[in-house]
């Protein structure tokens, strides 16, 4: 993607709800309370944005306009995004187009979920007598990424216990969050000795469902200065979907559309993978994790159980090796949570606050550049890099 034709955008407020479950209120006024945190932070008002996009993939309905219903009607433009597990990071992106070509100078994106207690992600509905699902593999997510881990483990060797120890690390990451889900820590044993959901992912080592929003206001370097922003460059934007590859009917590819991203957020802002200071990733369950080490560059082909044994993406790992990246210092999906609209925006928060040393005990210290990625199987992902 060409982007030597758009102006610098930078982050200007961001804000997040604690996510959990929220029986007692609806999507838009978990929404408005993001977006009023966003704007706080940002020191404007709702009357200083000039449009808005909202992402939130269960209820599609106009979802914006209920947002704005709460926090004030101002008449201005807005965009309902609907992208999978890339929702939010979608709804994020199209503000970033919005600012970099000029046509608006302050953009709002918001994403948001309440998802009660919905069970497995993905699974194809329809007359069983008919379906596919359990014959020619399975289309729920713990089942695909239980078998994109278990290839991993045939090619490369990658154990159980490395897999588990994600879990481990992610909610050890999470006690620092006062905005995670859960904020629980536990033992390796915990994780393997937990329920199984589809091997080799134990309960621990998959997301909760659960309710939540997030809010970034992202606006021109003109206007940023005007309310006294500190300068948070997107430095790139890059969504792709899934290319054919030579792959059979029961495996689906969960690896190549993150490699593409990842390549062209990289090209887009002239950094490499050891540029950047922290990753939030989308680590749906823990063998995604594993496999997105690789897929995004951060370690190379077939050495991610490495990674984790030497705990170079661990707060407590080793400051002085260069290879030594933080990733999901917010608790991860695993942990802080993945109410499916808000997680993008939700990584980008995470991002801002890094950048400025706002993220409190899981501060990641000389921080200037971060990476928020998140992944819709089939659908589309989302990469975006940040720096000061």
């Amino acid at each position: 993607m060409k982007t030597d034709s758009l102006r610098d955008v930078f982050v200007g407020g961001v804000g997040m709800i604690k996510f959990g479950r929220y029986p007692e209120e609806n999507v838009a006024t978990l929404g408005s309370q993001a977006v009023q945190l966003a704007l706080a932070d940002g020191g404007m008002q709702l009357s200083d944005v000039q449009m808005m996009a909202a992402g939130c993939l269960y209820q599609t309905n106009m979802i914006g306009q209920k947002i704005l219903k709460e926090v004030g009607m101002t008449g201005i433009p807005v965009y309902n995004v609907a992208n999978a597990c890339a929702t939010g990071s979608t709804a994020f992106r199209e503000a970033y187009f919005a600012v970099g070509s000029g046509a608006y100078d302050i953009a709002l994106a918001v994403g948001v979920e309440q998802m009660g207690k919905r069970g497995l992600l993905g699974g194809i509905v329809g007359d069983p007598a008919y379906s596919p699902e359990g014959v020619m593999g399975t289309g729920t997510m713990p089942g695909v990424f239980g078998m994109a881990g278990l290839e991993h483990s045939r090619m490369h060797g990658t154990t159980v216990e490395q897999f588990a120890q994600v879990s481990v690390k992610n909610h050890e990451h999470a006690m620092a969050n006062p905005l995670s889900q859960y904020q629980v820590r536990v033992s390796l044993d915990d994780v393997l000795n937990a329920r199984m959901v589809a091997y080799p992912n134990t309960l621990y080592m998959c997301c909760p469902t659960g309710d939540g929003a997030a809010a970034a206001v992202v606006m021109s370097k003109e206007k940023a200065k005007q309310f006294g922003s500190e300068l948070i460059k997107v430095a790139a934007s890059a969504l792709t979907t899934d290319p054919y590859t030579d792959r059979v009917l029961t495996f689906p590819d969960v690896n190549t559309m993150t490699v593409n991203a990842a390549k062209e957020a990289y090209d887009q802002s002239g950094l490499a993978p050891e540029d950047l200071n922290s990753v939030e990733l989308h680590d749906c369950f823990a063998t995604a994790e594993v496999l997105h080490y690789e897929n995004l560059q951060l370690a190379p082909v077939g050495e991610a159980g490495r990674w984790i044994d030497e705990k170079l993406t661990d707060l407590s790992g080793p400051q002085g090796d260069p290879r030594w990246t933080p990733v999901n210092t917010s608790g991860g999906l695993l942990s802080k949570g993945h109410p499916i609209g808000a997680t993008g925006v939700a990584n980008i928060c995470e991002i801002t606050w890094q950048l400025r040393g706002q993220a409190g005990d899981r501060q990641v210290p000389n921080h200037k550049a971060g990476m928020a990625h998140t992944i819709g199987l089939g659908s589309a992902c989302a990469v975006h890099i940040l720096t000061k």
